[in-house]
């Protein structure tokens, strides 16, 4: 799987559709017409006979005769993303190489030759590092082999490679902004419902990560149970405002029916800006529920009493709009959607609010315990440039749901791979043969696969 366990994932994982990616149905055009024409090549037994502009006349002649449709070269598959990215989707192109590798047969078969290949790859959680020299790159596949054999691999390899370490590096650099509050991951209203499991484990990787190196304990908290499946996570959130506008705009009856329904380990989060009123609406939902928290505790009905648990509140406010609360003052904009005035005043006006309550002094401490331990997640256009401002501020902010901006493939997320043949064997011999601007590069963490875990049970 990666780093954290030394186990690589296989296609009882991926469940890649062999049958359709064997034939090239997922690979760029240009690459299914070289596979034709190489392994036309090979039936016809032709052999090279022109020459090349980097070698000398005398190397040309030495090197014509070898049978193009088997030429067998050295490819790496790397990315430029500056200054570092946290890989992920190996095990997986991996898996494409395992079971896809090979040539069709004129009767319709088709002839598998991974054991052909020689293959090295990194594991996924693994950084590389990029200063701008395309010509210092740090490999994280290489495979020395027939090209024939696998040219067509290349679009659906790059494609998963560069989804993943994309994902996986924006979570990180979050992760990194948050100063290791929990962040919440929810892109999926975002893309494709197909691409979820990827992402989910793109993000469980930056999370792993992210604790190792700083030691953190953040957990991997997902929205889809589709996120989880290839690390075995399961998805959780809070409630959406369609379900509050079911209870006629009313907050605190449809959270107290939602804890009512739900059993104890989900999390109660209300999200408190339908009415664009978060302190009220924060006030009147941590009121509601302790009351019902009170009575069954009362009635020693603990574990009903524990349904009414208020995890969090959520605010959400557009960023076009500003929240009844707050007065302007300077310039208006600056109060606009989630914003640290905000925040602020939810959680001065939840930490005192059992002060208002009117209870025995019996239930005040339990009562400012309750309150003071209601965690505040913010969401909406959240970054990691606004996390690390918030953070720096000191804003009293618990969680941050992030959504789109973990997605952004822009020119500072830009984590596109690039697969360059850099050698060609010629007459058994290893001849570099990169594109102008390009060289065969090594990587300290790749190491040999020799595929026998992949049908393992």
């Amino acid at each position: 799987m990666s780093i954290f366990n030394n186990r690589r994932l296989t296609n009882q994982t991926f469940k890649l559709d062999i049958e359709r990616m064997q034939r090239g149905w997922y690979s760029d055009k240009y690459f299914e017409n070289i596979s034709i024409m190489l392994n036309t090549l090979h039936e016809q037994g032709y052999t090279f006979q022109a020459d090349s502009p980097r070698f000398t006349a005398e190397q040309n002649q030495h090197y014509r005769g070898f049978p193009m449709g088997d030429i067998e070269v050295e490819m790496q598959w790397f990315n430029r993303r500056k200054p570092a990215t946290l890989i992920g989707g190996v095990d997986k192109a991996l898996a494409m190489l395992y079971h896809c590798a090979g040539y069709p047969n004129e009767d319709g078969t088709f002839t598998r030759t991974w054991q052909e290949l020689e293959v090295e790859a990194i594991q996924d959680g693994v950084f590389t590092h990029y200063n701008g020299d395309s010509t210092n790159v740090e490999p994280v596949l290489k495979v020395r082999g027939p090209y024939r054999y696998f040219a067509m691999l290349e679009t659906p390899t790059l494609g998963i490679l560069s989804r993943v370490s994309r994902i996986a590096t924006n979570v990180y650099n979050t992760l990194v902004a948050a100063r290791g509050k929990q962040v919440l991951f929810f892109p999926a209203r975002f893309d494709v419902h197909e691409v979820q499991a990827a992402d989910g484990y793109a993000y469980d990787l930056a999370v792993q990560r992210y604790n190792m190196d700083y030691g953190a304990k953040v957990r991997s908290l997902v929205s889809t149970d589709a996120q989880g499946d290839w690390w075995g996570g399961d998805g959780g959130g809070t409630v959406p405002h369609a379900v509050i506008a079911c209870f006629l705009g009313n907050t605190t009856e449809a959270m107290l029916q939602f804890a009512a329904t739900q059993p104890p380990h989900v999390p109660r989060i209300a999200l408190v800006d339908f009415n664009n009123d978060s302190v009220g609406t924060s006030l009147a939902v941590a009121k509601a529920m302790f009351e019902r928290y009170q009575d069954l505790k009362a009635a020693g009905n603990d574990h009903e009493a524990d349904k009414f648990r208020l995890f969090g509140v959520r605010l959400d406010t557009s960023g076009n709009m500003r929240d009844i609360a707050l007065d302007p003052i300077g310039d208006p904009k600056l109060d606009f959607g989630v914003n640290p005035r905000l925040v602020v005043m939810v959680r001065k006006a939840l930490n005192s609010a059992w002060e208002q309550w009117g209870l025995s002094r019996e239930w005040e401490l339990e009562a400012q315990h309750y309150c003071q331990n209601i965690k505040i997640v913010v969401g909406g256009g959240f970054t990691p440039e606004k996390i690390a401002s918030f953070e720096a501020l000191g804003v009293p902010s618990d969680i941050y749901g992030v959504g789109s901006s973990l997605m952004l493939n822009e020119s500072s997320t830009n984590t596109d791979f690039t697969a360059d043949v850099v050698r060609v064997k010629i007459h058994g011999e290893w001849i570099d043969m990169a594109k102008i601007g390009r060289r065969a590069c090594d990587n300290p963490n790749l190491e040999a696969i020799t595929f026998d875990y992949m049908d393992a049970v």
